[in-house]
């Protein structure tokens, strides 16, 4: 958890620099588009500093906290099981995988959207969709790898790693097909301020699991390595005695 609070500041600092604008262009869009009616803007429950200032830092931090505390539980029960790799590679690998399974597939399907793009009579139809979608990236990828664990002993390393990604892309992309698709971009939304905000979600999310990946490690890493050096002084000492 402590590692989540570290890499929710990086978070933070990140999102307010490369995401914040990108929202603040979308509300000018919906603004311009109620104004082109004559409809009155809806009054700010709260306003946009406290949004990028003080918002931004709780969320981000509460989120990347108990993401953290998550992760710690994940390396703790993967640690011997999925991989026998020093704590820093095992550590970056399963951020990698947590990158690709719970960010960067489901956002595929359903990408991040700016302010004015979206239903408010689908909302929940897309809220359900996205994390059933989550559930499942996650459920597939945990059978994918137990099915490398399985297959290495008798395809090798590399034929079972390439074996469980196959698997992983078929089933996934399969009941990503069957999903509700929604498409619910305004007419006349700038496609670059679109596919900004996406582009900056997604960064955002990868500065998250970097930090998480290799702070993580090293501090594990460093950890055992400092319990192993007072472990193995009173043997010294044991035997110069002797």
């Amino acid at each position: 958890m402590l590692v989540g609070l570290i890499a929710g500041l990086f978070v933070f600092s990140f999102a307010r620099w490369a995401g914040e604008p990108q929202v603040d262009r979308a509300i000018a869009f919906e603004t311009s588009l109620d104004q082109a009616k004559g409809d009155q803007p809806e009054p700010e429950m709260v306003s946009r500093e406290i949004q990028k200032g003080f918002g931004l830092l709780t969320g981000t931090m509460l989120y990347s906290t108990a993401l953290g505390g998550i992760f710690g539980l994940v390396f703790a029960v993967a640690r011997g099981r999925i991989s026998q790799s020093r704590p820093r590679v095992l550590s970056a690998l399963l951020a990698a995988l947590g990158f690709i399974t719970i960010v960067l597939i489901p956002s595929l399907k359903y990408p991040a959207n700016p302010p004015s793009v979206g239903s408010p009579e689908t909302i929940g139809i897309r809220t359900g969709a996205y994390f059933l979608l989550i559930l499942i990236s996650i459920v597939v990828m945990s059978l994918a790898l137990k099915a490398k664990n399985h297959l290495q002993k008798s395809q090798g390393s590399w034929n079972a790693t390439l074996s469980s990604v196959v698997l992983y892309v078929m089933v996934v992309s399969v009941c990503s097909h069957f999903m509700p698709q929604i498409d619910e971009v305004p007419l006349g939304f700038p496609a670059s301020l679109l596919w900004g905000f996406r582009i900056a979600a997604w960064e955002t999310q990868l500065v998250l699991w970097t930090a998480l990946g290799l702070i993580f490690g090293w501090l594990t890493e460093r950890a055992e390595g400092s319990s192993n050096t007072h472990a193995r002084q009173p043997a010294v000492e044991e035997i110069r005695s002797s």
